[in-house]
């Protein structure tokens, strides 16, 4: 295992040292030691390797993630795993604002609460919150699943493209042009999956799903799946 002390080294050090990996590198596990709340951590990776930050980071951490494994141990500040292509990062704490925003592939699992906006412009990334998000999340997404395992806050899937958004609690409101839908096989399946992969204990049945009601938009069948 490869072990950062950021007492002893730069984030931007780090970062050059995690974006330098390459498909067949051998330093495959990384721990990063006193994060202490610093902002772009582990940003841009591009191999096939796992990240354990032990403790609590600031904003971006992850953004532009590809193929990564990324774990933290702790709470991270806002615009987690933003533009997130492929890989997986989990929070073992608490997200501040806008996490997985404008995510186009991969996992972001939160295993405590999200607040606002989670999941903004989302464009095929998968999120599991395990606690509640906050007001305006799933706002614009057009793509991916946003899955809360708690309560949604005030005007959720606001203005919502062709995202799908499962809330096993309470939602406050919905935003504009966001409506209830049945849920099908398909959507349970797919949930048990990732419900399953990000190790959470919830039913696939407790869940509501919500979509777009297509009016806000020039919706073509051809672009829904």
């Amino acid at each position: 295992m490869q072990i950062c002390d950021l007492k002893e080294i730069s984030i931007r050090d780090l970062n050059s040292k995690l974006q330098n990996q390459n498909p067949k590198t051998n330093q495959v596990k990384w721990e990063i030691q006193n994060p202490k709340g610093g902002h772009a951590l582990a940003v841009g990776i591009d191999a096939q390797i796992e990240v354990i930050i032990k403790g609590s980071t600031g904003y971006y951490l992850g953004g532009m993630n590809q193929k990564a494994k990324i774990v933290v141990n702790g709470s991270v500040g806002p615009g987690v795993a933003e533009n997130m292509m492929s890989g997986s990062i989990l929070v073992e704490g608490d997200a501040s604002q806008y996490a997985g925003a404008t995510g186009h592939g991969g996992l972001l699992v939160i295993k405590g609460n999200a607040s606002s906006r989670c999941g903004i412009s989302m464009k095929g990334i998968d999120i599991v919150v395990s606690g509640s998000v906050g007001h305006m999340s799933g706002f614009m997404a057009q793509s991916g699943n946003l899955i809360v395992c708690g309560d949604a806050g005030d005007a959720f899937g606001d203005s919502l493209y062709e995202a799908k958004l499962f809330v096993r609690g309470e939602v406050q409101s919905l935003g504009a042009d966001c409506i209830e839908k049945d849920m099908r096989k398909e959507h349970i399946d797919m949930l048990e999956k990732l419900l399953l992969e990000s190790g959470s204990n919830a039913k696939a049945k407790q869940f509501r799903r919500y979509g777009s009601a297509r009016k806000l938009y020039n919706f073509n069948i051809d672009n829904a799946y």
